[in-house]
């Protein structure tokens, strides 16, 4: 099985600050994710200056700030994007960004980023998809807000504009996501119609629900993470802590060694046991030599380095070749 891929999504929990972007990619790094991600985006090119903020993003700042002046400060230039890169290559992590718009895409791509991201807002939007899959390199889908017919219609157009693989992530775009609206068991219909990897992109509180992905099958977890759910900022409650980070990439992996190639076998760490475990064909009293063995003169009990039970009926009616003691294991 190929390891699962685990993005640590810091996306605007830096809050403008390089420091402490630098600060995530760390933690990121030792939480032992394969991959930082970030947001690239110009707020001039992403949202109307008039345009509402989300529920959430109300409760979590200014609500009467719009959302243009709430992305307008989360901007990262094309150096603080140099500086990021470079701070993952010092902690041996791989640096994303997801892109939300056509010039920051030509940003990612002149920095080298191996694959694209596209977040769930974008599903729609024809032209950057194209766009997107004209650059000829692998891109994950997220698919918050959508129904099987919008996927099916973007992994077209990403395939016919010459992307080379597309990996399909569930998600709702709540933050925090309700339990009752997480509908995992979607991630897998995904998989199912289009025959395709499938991953899960996770905005609920705690761990377990992209750890129970893993064990669905999914091929990438995305998880936001903050320095701290007590920092402003529009995202930071509804991620996880270094240390949950942390936890989250332990128990993923440990789902990934349980989880095994399927095929039904004795484990190397369980044979010392087989002949603990299981049982034999004993005497049930002492039987002398020549007796016929009898459903009185039998039983099974352990150990099972004897004669299988499953010779029961084959031992039934055969005369002893030898005595045998109470307990002792019958053999012929």
């Amino acid at each position: 099985m190929k390891n699962v891929i685990i993005i640590a999504e810091a996306g605007v929990n830096h809050n403008g600050s390089v420091d402490i972007a630098k600060k995530l990619i760390k933690e990121a790094a030792k939480a032992g994710a394969d991959y930082v991600k970030f947001q690239t985006f110009k707020a001039e090119k992403l949202v109307a200056k008039n345009a509402p903020k989300a529920h959430y993003q109300n409760l979590t700042t200014d609500n009467h700030e719009s959302q243009y002046d709430m992305i307008k400060k989360l901007e990262l230039n094309i150096e603080m994007h140099k500086e990021l890169i470079k701070c993952c290559k010092e902690n041996e992590i791989k640096f994303l960004s997801t892109a939300f718009d056509i010039d920051s895409a030509n940003i990612l791509n002149d920095l080298g980023l191996e694959f694209f991201k596209i977040p769930s807002g974008e599903i729609t939007n024809l032209p950057f998809l194209e766009y997107i899959g004209s650059f000829g390199k692998k891109v994950i889908l997220s698919t918050g807000m959508s129904n099987l017919g919008e996927i099916e219609s973007a992994l077209s157009i990403l395939k016919n504009a010459g992307a080379t693989e597309v990996v399909v992530l569930h998600c709702n775009t709540e933050y925090p996501t309700p339990m009752e609206d997480v509908n995992l068991l979607a991630m897998n219909t995904i998989r199912d119609a289009f025959k395709i990897d499938v991953g899960y992109s996770d905005h609920t509180n705690g761990i377990e629900i992209p750890i129970a992905a893993v064990a669905l099958g999914a091929r990438v977890i995305e998880k936001h993470f903050t320095l701290s759910r007590d920092m402003d900022g529009p995202d930071h409650k509804a991620s996880l802590e270094p240390s949950e980070l942390t936890e989250m990439v332990k128990a993923i992996r440990n789902i990934e060694l349980a989880l095994g190639d399927g095929i039904k076998r004795i484990s190397g760490s369980e044979i010392k046991n087989k002949s603990i475990a299981r049982k034999s064909i004993v005497a049930e009293r002492d039987i002398v030599k020549g007796e016929i063995f009898t459903t009185e003169n039998l039983e099974i009990k352990r150990p099972g380095n004897g004669l299988s039970p499953m010779m029961w009926h084959e031992i039934i009616g055969k005369p002893a070749k030898r005595n045998f003691k109470k307990d002792e294991l019958i053999d012929l």
